[in-house]
Parts: C-alpha cells; sequence; structure tokens
C-alpha cells in the first residue's frame, strides 16, 4: 500500500540497537517488494524470524488445470461445492477448491468453519473476497475484522491465519496471484497518493492498528511456493521455534489491508460505460473489477446493459455475488454463479435483455470480475459445477438439438 503507517513501538532509527525491556535486542526484518526497490516494512520481533526447526512437505489442494476445450462459455454453480454440513470439517486456507487458474493468478473457493493453519503464501499477493460470513484475520502485523463485501489484501509472505467469527459458515473468493496487487496506477499519483477521480481512497482501507503477539513455541506454519508440483506450485511446512507473532511494533507502507465492497463509488455516464470503470485492483496479467449497485446510464436513448463483445485479449470471469444481474436473465446464472466468457467467443446480454433494460433508472447487482490476459483453465472444481448447458443459452439449442 502506498501511505505509510506505524503500529506498536519501533526504534527512532532505522537499522539501530533496539532493545526489550530485559536488554535484548529485538530483531529488525525487512519486508520488502521488488528487490528493495518498492514498498517495504521494517519489523520488529522478539525472536529470531528466519529460524525453523523442523520442515515437511504439504500436500497441497488439488492443483490441476485443465484446457477449456473445446473452447466454449461456461456456468460454474460455486454454491454446489461444499454441500450440507461439509463446512465444518473445513478451514479457507487447506480448505480451498481451484476453479480457474493460469501462470499468473488462481481463483479458488471454500466454506468453512474452522480456524486456518498459519500460512504463508511465497508465491504472490492474495486478494480474498468474502462473500459471506465472518473472520478475524490474525497477521504478524496485526489483526483485521472482516466480514461480508470485504476485500483483504495480502502481501506475499505475510503469515497469516483465517479465523471464523459469528455462526455462519466463511464463504470465500480467493484470487491468488504470482506477482503483487495493488490500485490500478492511473488511481494514484506518482507518489502513490490516491488521486481525486479514483472511485475509492485511503480512508476507506482498514489495517492493522496495534500489535497481535502471542506466546507458543515449535509453532506450524504453512508455506505455498513455487516448485515442480501441479501449477508450478509445492507445499512446505515450517515448524518455528517462536510464535510468528512476536512482531511488538513496525512501520512502513507495505501491509495487509481490508477494503469494503460497499464503500466503492461507481462511475457511471449517459451512454453505456466500458468494463475499466468498475476496476479495484491489477495485478501482473489480469484485473479485478466489481460491479455494484448503481443508477445507469441516462442518456434518453441508452442500453443500460453492456453492448455484445469480444474478448480479444482477455478471459472474463464474473462471480455473481448478489442482487439481480440484468443481462443474464434467462441463462440459470444466479446468486453464487461464476460465467467464463473465453477470450475468442464474443459475448453479451441475453436473448431479450436489451429490450427489457430500456428505460431502466438502476441496477440492483453485486458482482466480482477478474480479467486474465492469459487463457484461463479449469480447476477441479470448476469442472465438477460446470453446467454443461451455459454456452447455448445464446441460440437456444445445443447440439444434440
Amino acid at each position: 500500500m502506498a501511505f505509510y503507517r506505524q503500529v506498536g513501538s519501533v526504534p527512532p532509527k532505522r537499522h539501530t540497537q533496539f532493545r526489550a525491556p530485559d536488554g535484548g535486542l529485538y530483531s529488525e526484518e525487512l519486508m520488502g517488494e521488488e528487490g528493495f526497490s518498492s514498498d517495504s516494512s521494517l519489523l520488529y520481533h522478539r525472536g529470531i524470524p528466519s529460524a525453523i526447526v523442523d520442515a515437511r512437505p504439504w500436500e497441497l489442494p488439488d492443483q490441476t488445470l485443465t484446457p477449456n476445450a473445446p473452447l466454449v462459455p461456461r456456468h460454474l454453480k460455486l454454491h454446489d461445492l461444499f454441500p450440507g454440513e461439509e463446512h465444518k470439517a473445513v478451514d479457507a486456507v487447506t480448505g480451498r477448491r481451484l476453479v480457474l487458474g493460469n501462470g499468473d493468478v488462481r481463483i479458488s473457493y471454500a466454506v468453512s468453519s474452522l480456524p486456518s493453519p498459519y500460512y504463508r503464501n511465497a508465491t504472490g499477493d492474495e486478494c480474498v473476497y468474502v462473500e459471506r460470513g465472518s473472520a478475524t484475520v490474525e497477521t504478524v502485523f496485526g489483526a483485521l475484522q472482516v466480514g461480508q463485501g470485504d476485500y483483504v489484501v495480502i502481501p506475499r509472505t505475510t503469515t497469516h491465519r483465517w479465523v471464523p467469527t459469528g455462526s455462519e459458515p466463511l464463504r470465500t473468493y480467493a484470487i491468488e496471484a504470482t506477482s503483487h496487487i495493488a490500485p490500478p496506477k492511473r488511481y494514484l499519483s506518482k507518489y502513490g497518493q490516491f488521486l481525486e477521480h479514483a472511485p475509492f481512497c485511503e480512508r476507506d482501507l482498514r489495517t492493522p492498528t496495534e500489535p497481535l503477539l502471542a506466546e507458543g513455541t515449535d509453532v506450524e506454519v504453512y508455506v505455498k511456493h513455487r516448485g515442480r508440483g501441479p501449477g508450478g506450485l509445492t507445499g512446505t511446512i515450517h515448524v518455528v521455534p517462536e510464535h510468528p507473532f512476536d512482531v511488538v511494533g513496525w512501520d512502513g507502507c507495505l501491509y495487509p489491508y481490508v477494503f469494503n465492497i460497499a464503500d466503492y463509488e461507481p462511475i457511471t455516464g449517459r451512454v453505456h460505460q466500458p468494463p475499466p470503470v468498475h476496476q479495484v485492483f491489477e495485478g501482473n496479467n489480469f484485473v479485478i473489477c466489481n460491479f455494484v449497485p448503481r443508477k445507469v446510464d441516462y442518456h434518453p436513448l441508452a442500453v443500460p446493459v453492456p453492448y455484445y463483445h469480444s474478448n480479444v485479449d482477455s478471459d472474463e470471469i464474473m462471480f455473481y455475488v448478489d442482487g439481480d444481474y440484468e443481462a443474464r436473465k434467462g441463462s440459470g446464472i444466479g446468486k453464487g454463479s461464476i460465467s467464463v466468457h473465453p477470450g475468442g467467443h464474443s459475448h453479451g446480454p441475453q436473448p431479450g435483455a436489451v429490450e427489457r433494460s430500456l428505460g431502466a433508472e438502476y441496477f440492483d447487482e453485486l458482482a466480482v470480475m477478474v480479467d486474465t490476459f492469459r487463457p484461463l483453465d479449469l480447476g477441479e472444481a470448476g469442472i465438477a459445477v460446470d453446467d454443461g448447458k451455459y454456452a447455448w443459452t445464446w441460440s437456444g439449442r445445443g447440439p444434440s438439438a
């Protein structure tokens, strides 16, 4: 994140002696991006952050990817993935099921009720959207209280865990990058401040406010990292001699934060606006957009639903969270659905949607979209909940008709 924060105790000058009340030195750790050339934070540990006493393999959830072939648009029904009481045996990290992925980004889904293990993603940043439920996200920087509609952005290598709270199962939509995830550059000044035309700003972000100090020995930390496994990933479990949440203070411009989708101010116009006006974050070779309840186009001859468009350079993945998505009526898509519109296929409103939308002044819809600039393959979860019918909904008949 672009703006400076200080939490807890730090010394007056960086890279100088900083001693505990008993006279011992705290261990200073620099957590930084792009090889000392981008945003960073300094964390002050009671223990030695590099210490481990054991390591063993962690068998990751199935990361197998299958090409979208033959090339067709698809409807994936996420709410079919965790039936009944299955969530009672699942956590938000090891319980993730892979829906879609490529070399730049992986999209997973979990419905969980158990606390996750301590976890660190060493391949890239994570942006986790909380569809339903609530949780405390405990991190080495401090705790974050999260709930419905929150995007939780967690920098690469941040040790953290998800602890569900309340009685409702926690439904999380995880977007895992192999790069960093940040607000779009066009929203920011050359020094990183949000500009006036940005649809959200620093006031909308929630960050840790105090250290989260914990005691413990021989604590397991699950690490996802690059390797020779499916999807180029491997897992390792490190056993650390002291609890990873031993940071007495930190300062800098790199830390986890939360942004709620309800705080996004939609950009509208007289005629239909293109998808980039809905963008909220970006990573390498992908963007994240959100479609929120909003007034729609106000030209007297406006067509409020999207025009048909060909995804020349991208796959478009829409997660329908809530509301009533006008352009997809009649397709079978509803809350908890994902539409997959691959590059090379022209798509747009369902038959009749254009006429039905004329004269509309407001759309009550909530959706999270990921556009990728390399093709996405199907994960095991995506294959499991593909309805097999969506591709034919524009024509009204399929290959067997």
